[in-house]
């Protein structure tokens, strides 16, 4: 089947706003990517796992959070726990165990934070793998100056340009608010299963330190990272997707 053919679809939800999506079943694992900060399911790497997801035949879920893409809800509106619930909201209602999951930068939290739920409430056999792709775990603590925290503080948020969207980027004092309650680097994060990290040397945006000190502190004794000469925070480079999917790859092996 032509990933063409697989097209958007939606989830409603009682409470929250609908969640746009976009699915295959295939053989178990599950493979789930987690998009970034103000981004959506139709960037490079998630478009290129999915497709090689339905020429392998693995099942694969992509999302928009709440507030992105062609999901319902305001962005302004969302926090990171709200996310977290939005990606297992669609968890449970398209994705069969086990999973991998990829998160590319905020989606690498993400990532760990759905990891911790899944676990948590299903048990070890839920999660078969993590792939992190410049992974940005805490980063409301260490991503903003004390003068921009300043602001958010008092005037509810920060609006800063990027050069990644024609929009600015907006952190809202309830979204800083909730990553600073969900803090994961400074003690052991119990997840055991293998992970691969992905980082370029010269991002700007995450420091590689940040994937090194994730490793450290994974209780899993099966951890990978790459430092990807030459590679930004995207890494969106052919050479980077197919790294990307050489890692998903072997996961998949070790399940």
């Amino acid at each position: 089947m032509d990933s063409a053919d697989l097209g958007v679809h939606f989830l409603d939800r009682t409470d929250r706003p609908r969640l746009a999506y976009r699915s295959t079943a295939g053989t178990r694992p599950t493979l789930v990517f987690l998009p970034g900060y103000m981004s959506d399911m139709t960037g490079s790497k998630a478009t290129a796992l999915f497709d090689w997801a339905v020429q392998h035949g693995h099942g694969c879920l992509l999302l928009d959070y709440a507030g992105c893409g062609q999901s319902g809800g305001q962005f302004a509106d969302q926090t990171l726990v709200d996310w977290r619930g939005d990606v297992i909201d669609l968890i449970d209602a398209r994705a069969d165990g086990p999973l991998i999951l990829v998160g590319s930068s905020m989606g690498g939290w993400l990532m760990l934070l759905v990891a911790l739920e899944l676990l948590r409430r299903d048990g070890p056999d839920r999660i078969g793998g993590l792939a992190g792709i410049a992974a940005a775990p805490d980063f409301t603590h260490w991503g903003f100056s004390d003068s921009e925290k300043a602001i958010i503080h008092a005037e509810g948020l920060l609006s800063e340009d990027t050069p990644y969207d024609d929009q600015p980027y907006v952190t809202t004092r309830a979204f800083l608010q909730s990553g600073d309650a969900n803090l994961l680097l400074n003690a052991p994060i119990p997840l055991d299963c293998p992970v691969h990290l992905l980082h370029g040397q010269n991002d700007e945006d995450v420091p590689s330190d940040i994937s090194l000190r994730l490793a450290a502190a994974l209780t899993s004794q099966d951890v990978e990272i790459s430092l990807i000469k030459g590679g930004d925070h995207r890494l969106s480079r052919d050479s980077d997707i197919g790294l990307l999917i050489n890692s998903v790859d072997r996961l998949i092996q070790k399940i």
